[in-house]
């Protein structure tokens, strides 16, 4: 087993919700990454954000451990969830929010509904 992947098992049992992304949650550096982070800082998830940028191994790494070719990468209680896409799709069907529930993750269910009201 590589230590970046090591490194990924690691965190990803130490953090109840871990987004790997391209830059932070506070500064973003790709559009995907900006609108996944973007949907868990809005419903009040804590999550630890993990750079990619700033790890080439951990790069290659993230996308090996998943088998999932492209970053962010969202991860709940251990278990991979998705990328962009499938974290917008599950956002705005309310498959998010069971997941949430069922996993015991704490996020605010009116935000949850204000963005797909403005998205509806």
């Amino acid at each position: 087993m590589t230590d970046a992947a090591n490194a990924i098992r690691e965190t990803i049992k130490a953090n109840d919700v871990v987004l790997y992304m391209k830059g932070t949650k506070e500064m973003p550096k790709c559009g995907f990454s900006s609108r996944v982070a973007g949907v868990l800082n809005f419903m009040g998830v804590s999550f630890k954000d993990v750079d990619v940028l700033a790890d080439a191994d951990l790069r290659q790494g993230i996308k090996d451990f998943s088998d999932w070719p492209t970053i962010p990468q969202l991860y709940v209680k251990g278990e991979f969830v998705g990328g962009c896409d499938i974290i917008t799709e599950m956002t705005l069907t309310g498959e998010l929010d069971a997941l949430f529930d069922a996993k015991g993750v704490t996020y605010s269910k009116d935000a949850a509904d204000k963005i797909r009201e403005a998205n509806a």
